[in-house]
């Protein structure tokens, strides 16, 4: 306690205190996680800064080499002037996530609080060996390794690069892909490069997240006072 603390009508300046003690002290380790609506997953080239690019003012890095994108980017998509959604865009996992492997495991925290995952998937690569249907499975596997609360998020299919592949070569990945999740499954077919089927991705993205947002409270009318006769 200070000089103040001694003050009285007889002692206008006192000069008595009370020593301090030592403080509290804590060290804290905070973590941030991003607020978004969607979050996209993915190989490593993919295609998903492209997306995030093709559908909202964000401008990630994009490149033709692996782990392009270091860090997580937020893109906001606005559908018309009064809806919109956020997207979250983290670098690419690989097999071996969950364990360390890669740059996508230390960014999984930020899909937490999201709505919806968008699994892209490059339905054309370079790699004609490549087994497209394996590597979906073998993601599928490191997020629920990570996370089962994040496994159990609703995702959408999402196969780009459709612009590189003749109409039968495309139906016959929707069709792999039909076979193995079942009819329910939202599955949706777009170029990132070109917008083709950007358009209708984003509004039934903002009819999934509208449906699932709490109705409002409807607002109840006051009583008016009753006028005294």
């Amino acid at each position: 306690m200070g000089n103040l603390h001694f003050k009285s009508s007889t002692n206008r300046t006192p000069r008595q205190f009370t020593r301090g003690e030592p403080g509290e002290s804590l060290e804290l380790h905070l973590e941030l996680k991003v607020l978004a609506d969607v979050g996209l997953l993915g190989y490593p080239n993919a295609g998903k800064s492209t997306f995030i690019r093709a559908v909202s003012a964000a401008r990630p890095k994009v490149a033709d080499y692996p782990f392009t994108t270091l860090h997580p980017n937020l893109g906001v998509v606005r559908v018309d002037d009064a809806r919109s959604f956020v997207i979250a865009d983290i670098p690419g996992l690989i097999e071996g996530a969950a364990e360390g492997a890669g740059l996508g495991h230390q960014f999984l925290r930020h899909l937490a609080r999201t709505r919806l995952l968008l699994h892209i998937i490059d339905c054309a690569p370079l790699d004609e060996s490549v087994d497209i249907l394996g590597q979906a499975h073998a993601l599928v596997t490191e997020l629920r390794k990570y996370d089962e609360a994040l496994y159990q998020k609703p995702r959408w299919i999402i196969l780009n690069k459709a612009d590189m592949l003749d109409a039968e070569g495309l139906k016959a990945v929707r069709t792999l892909f039909e076979n193995d999740l079942g009819p329910e499954a939202k599955i949706f077919e777009i170029s990132a490069l070109t917008g083709q089927g950007c358009r209708e991705v984003c509004y039934a993205i903002m009819a999934s997240i509208e449906a699932s947002r709490p109705p409002e409270p409807a607002a109840t009318e006051e009583p008016l006072p009753e006028e005294d006769a």
